[in-house]
């Protein structure tokens, strides 16, 4: 089993930057993918980057192309670094994992999440 856990939510002002959290624990051979989600109430749950731990293979979202970056290091921690952060950045961000060597933004792939962080962007 993987159990993930965010930290470093919180409430910023429009044009700043935060860094986000995924502490993982548990099977590495279960977290070969690792991502970030997020989702607005009452939205669809949006894909916004993935890794794979092999390579360090990347792909993002075009909404946050460009101002987010996300990252792994030695321990396996999951980071998020969010620049030149918007309004519409506003959500409860989730990480997740999966297996598969396969790492694209498909929510169905992801088997483990954690309980997410908030991020909460005013102009």
């Amino acid at each position: 089993q993987v159990q993930l856990m965010e930290s470093g939510g919180g409430t910023v002002q429009a044009g700043e930057s935060l860094k986000l959290t995924c502490t993982p624990s548990g099977s590495t051979a279960l977290r070969v993918c690792m991502a970030w989600f997020r989702q607005v109430p009452g939205k669809k749950r949006e894909a916004i980057a993935t890794i794979r731990h092999n390579d360090d293979a990347t792909e993002y979202a075009d909404s946050v192309k460009g101002r987010f970056t996300i990252s792994q290091d030695n321990a396996d921690t999951l980071y998020l670094q969010m620049s030149d952060l918007k309004p519409e950045d506003t959500a409860l961000y989730y990480c997740a994992a999966h297996s598969s060597y396969t790492c694209i933004r498909n929510e169905a792939d992801f088997r483990f999440w954690g309980q997410g962080t908030q991020v909460t962007v005013y102009s």
